[in-house]
């Protein structure tokens, strides 16, 4: 895992030096530069030495230097890919690099290549002989990707603050990134904070014309739910063998490693799942948890149990009030971009407890997602008859009620479960999950904002991964607007800032495309059924992973920032807020809360992110170490 930053056109080597400073932490094993003079072209690379620490430095250039190369990620079939290209005539300098695969990967198959990966992967490669470069993203966004193009100047990298140390990218706060932001509590892709700079899409690639500076963005891959019609003889128990031989295999790709590894192991479905066949393969496999001194947020002791019954060394820390508020403030001022998920801080954590033990760390990311795992799921049905049956002025009469509730701040009370779930259903069903997960509605963002907001424009990508694949189930479209929108921009972003700011690489199993492939064909009713998630993969599971573990309610990882801000031990700074804020109306939020007559935690904690942000000027790497 590593960071790699660029440009063509306008730029320096000191600029090529400052891009890569700022990204330090993705890499602290080595730093990498390489200049070609035509076009004015840099690359700069931090290395995390994975695979082939011996030979796998970068950037990399094939030994006719027509191709070069500066990749951040994995690419989990490289070997089979390998042995294809040396059969085709491919001569290779390393041992069993990866990187390299890239560079003749390219070669043999241009930009076909990316549907032959199967990895985590950000890069960029000249094409000298064609005057170009091409860049690429993994099928869901595992790694980060930002580009700035104009005449006369291309740059990238893989965060925000390091595209921003070149002088030509500009830092002007976008007014619709505000409002992206505030709705979903992330800025989703292609969209950025800053105007003129670009996020690349999960399975989608770039290619830049160095001749005259265009660019052509191209899909490689999307995410869509398409139910098998002839189903087998016996579906649910063909289907299990299949999806844990897979996630076998997924498992077994993802402990490929030059350095030691381990597992997140929270003792829910999904990491106990993986814990579990990790264990068949690494003897002393080490574990890592982080409960909270808050109980309705702790874990603890289902890590505990299930690292017990799979015999690893477990490793475990406790993050109490005070040592969580001493973190918070370095951690926020070191985000590359701001995002309202306050697990973001107890997965800094883990990562940070993780890190002097492995390099590497396997976790359960995406199991939710494709398997309809989260709670909006089981308020599909409930939503639709309402929806359908109730007018809109006894919707209103119902919501004026539910906020005289008694406010709860442990996680999920039923004052915030209720209160969430008439929020949404006001708006059209393709708001219906944004507005569930995100910490302001549409019809409170112009009072924020103090302006106009357009929902079409605020809420575009959400309601493009609700659209796009036509009509479908209400089931089968909430799946795919978390698997296509929520997972990239969201959960994984969270997990790439988090895991780099320590430099620690995190790998996602049920990400997997074999396993991902399967998933998609399968009908919902297979994995959502008698108001649960994950049906099938409960049933796949069995003989792994015990019943009690399997039939626990999901918790959910996140911190107790209600209650923090209600106690007045956290308040965002509302002068430290861009322009375009309304910080009268936000104080009263504030202020209403703190009396505990409405619960606006989600929305006070975006602001505290966003007040702590520094753009330009982040926190050095190491300041909250």
């Amino acid at each position: 895992m590593c960071g790699i930053c660029g440009f063509a056109g306008q730029g320096d080597r000191a600029a090529l030096e400052a891009m890569n400073a700022r990204q330090a932490h993705r890499g602290p094993d080595g730093a990498g530069f390489w200049l070609h003079a035509r076009r004015n072209v840099g690359f700069g690379h931090r290395r995390l030495a994975i695979i082939d620490v011996a030979s796998g430095a970068q950037p990399m250039s094939t030994v006719d230097g027509g191709l070069t190369v500066t990749f951040n990620g994995e690419i989990y079939n490289h070997a089979e890919l390998r042995a294809e290209l040396e059969a085709k005539g491919h001569r290779f300098q390393t041992h069993h690099c990866d990187t390299e695969v890239l560079l003749h990967g390219y070669r043999e198959w241009g930009e076909a290549m990316p549907e032959r990966l199967s990895g985590m992967w950000a890069f960029c490669i000249h094409d000298a002989g064609a005057d170009r470069l091409f860049l690429s993203r993994d099928r869901f966004g595992k790694k980060p990707l930002y580009y700035h193009l104009r005449p006369g100047l291309f740059a990238f990298a893989s965060e925000l603050t390091a595209l921003l140390a070149h002088p030509g990218v500009p830092a002007t706060v976008s007014a619709l990134a505000l409002r992206k932001y505030f709705a979903h509590g992330f800025i989703p892709a292609p969209n950025s904070l800053y105007e003129g700079v670009v996020k690349l899409p999960g399975g989608h690639n770039l290619a830049i014309d160095l001749s005259d500076f265009s660019g052509r963005v191209s899909r490689y891959w999307a995410y869509r739910v398409e139910p098998m019609e002839a189903l087998p003889r016996d579906p649910e128990a063909q289907w299990a063998e299949q999806l844990r031989e897979l996630l076998d295999k997924a498992v077994a790709r993802r402990l490929m490693s030059d350095v030691p590894l381990g597992v997140f192991l929270s003792g829910g479905v999904d990491s106990s799942s993986v814990t579990a066949l990790a264990a068949r393969r690494v003897e002393g496999l080490r574990t890592f948890s982080i409960g909270f001194e808050e109980a309705s947020f702790d874990e603890s002791a289902h890590s505990l149990r299930a690292a017990k019954l799979y015999g690893t060394l477990h490793n475990q820390d406790t993050l109490g009030l005070d040592r969580a508020l001493d973190l918070l403030p370095d951690l926020a001022a070191r985000l590359d971009e701001p995002m309202g998920d306050s697990s973001l801080l107890p997965t800094y954590l883990l990562c940070r407890e993780t890190r002097p033990h492995v390099t590497v760390a396997l976790g359960g990311d995406g199991a939710d997602e494709l398997f309809a795992g989260y709670d909006p799921f089981k308020a599909l049905a409930a939503a639709e008859a309402y929806s359908a049956l109730c007018p809109k002025p006894v919707h209103m009469a119902l919501r004026m009620l539910a906020a005289r509730l008694p406010v709860g701040h442990s996680n999920m009370h039923v004052s915030f479960k209720v209160n969430r779930f008439l929020s949404a259903l006001g708006y059209p069903k393709p708001l219906w999950n944004p507005v569930w997960l995100g910490p302001v509605e549409p019809r409170d963002l112009p009072e924020l904002l103090a302006g106009p907001c357009d929902p079409e424009e605020v809420y575009s990508e959400a309601i493009a991964a609700w659209e796009e694949t036509g009509p479908k189930d209400l089931v089968d479209k909430t799946l795919e607007f978390y698997a296509r929108f929520y997972l990239q921009d969201a959960i994984l972003t969270k997990v790439d800032r988090a895991s780099m700011l320590c430099s620690l690489e995190v790998r996602a199993p049920y990400l997997d495309a074999d396993l991902v492939e399967l998933v998609r064909r399968i009908p919902h009713r297979f994995k959502f059924r008698g108001g649960r998630g994950k049906y099938i993969l409960r049933k796949a599971l069995e003989p792994l992973v015990p019943a009690d573990i399997l039939d626990r309610k999901k918790k959910g990882f996140g911190a107790p920032v209600g209650l923090w801000f209600h106690q007045g031990r956290l308040a965002p700074d509302l002068a430290a807020l861009p322009n375009g804020v309304n910080r009268a109306w936000a104080a009263a939020r504030l202020e209403e809360h703190r009396r505990g007559q409405a619960d606006h935690r989600l929305m006070l904690w975006n602001l505290w992110v966003l007040g702590r942000h520094r753009g330009r000027n982040p926190q050095p790497a190491g300041g909250a170490a």
